[in-house]
């Protein structure tokens, strides 16, 4: 299917025009995303090409894929919201014209712009990876004061609050539907926390938004970090990677009544885990020692203590079974 949607606790749906035929391709664009969803119109410089997620939280939109170039017109017809508008170009580039200003947005930058006022957006040759978002100025102005001094302004994304923002938002797009209204709802907040510190929060949701939405953002990145590498990493080198220290970062986990050493040891277990259930062939003939140490255990008595609390069975029974499987 083209647009695959899903309903829950919030609204998305997916985008795809390769799976149209050519000739609707245009169509679709125009009226199920342009005219639909970002409220404006949509013109192709070239062959049509568009992949992506789209979002829909309480006072938050959010847009992540690619795309090849488009003229997007946000023209006066199509204004029904005051909702403020950031576009994120994560490889290729864009020309932003918006209250007689023109800014180009290339790699590693961010825009922001009124929703309530003409707008063009041109994509340029090559395509476009984005994240886009839209924010309720409801409910970020409480947080901003006057949005006017952030718009059109390019917004550096290598570092800070915005890198924050796009890890947390790549993290929440990749989680799916599998999250509860609750986890929606903090999710939403932390979100705003973090734009609002991009753009320039008031001096009092700054404190709010570094003791709410960084820790929270800061801790899921790390744990990606640390599952991504199944627990391979020491607390310096995680320290390293984020220019924190490693004070700090034991005691993000302590604020969730755990620990950084005990979470560490979960992703060992789950690696050891999976190498044990076979699932790459090339385990099937290696020793529960040689798994042990690759998950990065020194010591075969301790991670047959550990496996079995964590499990409530011995990595051999574990073997067993999958070998019987």
């Amino acid at each position: 299917m083209p647009v695959t949607a899903t309903m829950g606790p919030t609204a998305s749906f997916r985008l795809m025009t390769d799976a149209l035929p050519e000739r609707d391709r245009v169509e679709v664009m125009r009226e199920v995303y342009g005219r639909t969803v970002l409220k404006v119109d949509l013109d192709p410089l070239g062959p049509t090409h568009v992949d992506m997620q789209v979002r829909a939280l309480p006072g938050l939109g959010i847009a992540t894929g690619t795309c090849s170039e488009f003229r997007v017109h946000h023209s006066t017809s199509l204004i029904d919201s005051d909702d403020l508008v950031l576009l994120v170009a994560l490889d290729g580039a864009s020309v932003m014209k918006h209250r007689g200003r023109e800014e180009p947005v290339g790699n590693g930058q961010a825009l922001m712009m009124s929703g309530e006022e003409v707008g063009l957006n041109v994509i340029q040759p090559g395509g476009l990876r984005f994240v886009n978002m839209s924010f309720s100025l409801k409910a970020l102005s409480p947080l901003i004061g006057d949005p006017a001094p952030a718009l059109m302004q390019p917004l550096p994304t290598s570092g800070g609050a915005m890198r924050l923002l796009l890890d947390y938002v790549r993290s929440i797009q990749d989680a799916g539907d599998v999250l509860t209204p609750e986890a929606w709802h903090l999710a939403t907040t932390h979100i705003f926390d973090l734009v609002a510190l991009a753009m320039g929060a008031t001096r009092d949701a700054a404190e709010i938004a570094r003791g709410r939405g960084v820790r929270v953002a800061r801790l899921r990145a790390i744990k990606a970090e640390i599952t991504a590498h199944g627990g391979d990493l020491s607390a310096e080198d995680i320290a390293r990677r984020h220019r924190l220290s490693a004070r700090y970062i034991r005691k993000l986990f302590e604020s969730e009544g755990t620990s950084l050493s005990d979470f560490m040891l979960c992703q060992r277990l789950l690696r050891a885990h999976r190498m044990l259930m076979l699932s790459n062939p090339r385990h099937a003939g290696r020793s529960i020692t040689a798994i042990a140490f690759e998950a990065g255990f020194n010591d075969l008595s301790y991670f047959n203590r550990a496996f079995r609390r964590r499990y409530g069975a011995t990595p051999s029974d574990v073997r067993a079974a999958a070998l019987k499987g």
